[in-house]
């Protein structure tokens, strides 16, 4: 099963003196319990596309948006059933943050499903397991006296509290100190590894990505302009560069050692295994 999107084009206020291109003829496929990256500027149309993924934007023409085969463009289906699936997080969720406490927060949508209070308090539990977080002991905090990490985790968890299949996080580190980033990573992977749920995950930061993705989308100008597993993409080191984009700090760094070091692979993110074939080149030529 999957999300998969085909040729999708998108305008915004279409007729309009000041209609804006969005997306030119996007593809892209999400498969089960991959964890897929979107990088690329502002304005590059990530934002757009992933909307589109959940029934948040719906296409403008037929057999274009599928999730697990079902056409987000036919409006004979219940769409609000199908997007519900798909999970969305926005960058800075915390902003969205409105009840009295954190168990009301994060089961506010499981009561609207009409849900009865086991099975609410149940979802809660989980959700809030799952983001790290202790059911007791947050309970019957205010989230608005949280620390920012803890009202991050709130918010991620009042999603997953919904049990999509398909979990989208817009830019989920934004604006958080370094170790509380590191720990949100980790909760994704966990996310993804234990309750295989697959994510699509947006971010500039690239080391986020490289150490994060199965699989990679480069947007640029409304185009998908790369994509491919993520080892293959970031191998392509001059092609993001001239599409303004960084590459990851340990690619850049084994990049400039292969101008001594023609035999280093420089297509390795992990920061242990870089040493590793850091200390293998010293000694294979000899210094």
């Amino acid at each position: 099963m999957s999300i998969e999107i085909k040729n999708l084009s998108f305008i915004y206020d279409k007729g309009l003196s000041f209609e804006k291109t969005a997306l030119i003829n996007a593809s892209a496929e999400v498969l089960e319990g991959e964890i897929v990256g979107i990088i690329g500027h502002t304005g590059s149309g990530k934002s757009t596309l992933i909307q589109h993924m959940n029934g948040l934007i719906k296409p403008l023409e037929k057999d274009k948006v599928f999730v697990d085969g079902e056409d987000l463009f036919d409006h004979k289906k219940e769409i609000h059933a199908i997007c519900q699936k798909v999970g969305m997080v926005f960058q800075y969720p915390e902003m969205q943050l409105f009840e009295e406490t954190v168990e009301k927060d994060v089961g506010f949508g499981p009561k609207n499903l009409g849900l009865n209070e086991e099975e609410i308090q149940q979802r809660v539990v989980e959700a809030l397991d799952m983001v790290d977080l202790d059911y007791e002991k947050m309970k019957n905090r205010q989230p608005f006296f949280l620390s920012g990490g803890e009202k991050r985790r709130v918010a991620i968890a009042g999603t997953l509290a919904m049990k999509p299949k398909y979990l989208i996080l817009d830019e989920p580190t934004a604006g958080l100190d370094p170790f509380t980033r590191e720990q949100i990573l980790d909760e994704v992977m966990k996310i993804n590894k234990e309750k295989g749920i697959t994510i699509i995950m947006v971010s500039h930061d690239m080391d986020e990505i490289s150490r994060l993705s199965d699989k990679l989308y480069v947007m640029h100008k409304g185009i998908v302009a790369l994509s491919g597993k993520t080892k293959e993409v970031f191998a392509q080191h001059e092609k993001i560069s001239e599409l303004g984009l960084m590459i990851p700090q340990v690619t850049e760094v084994l990049l400039g050692l292969s101008k001594c070091w023609k035999d280093i692979d420089y297509s390795i993110f992990n920061l242990d295994k870089a040493v590793k074939e850091i200390i293998r080149c010293r000694k294979s030529h000899g210094n």
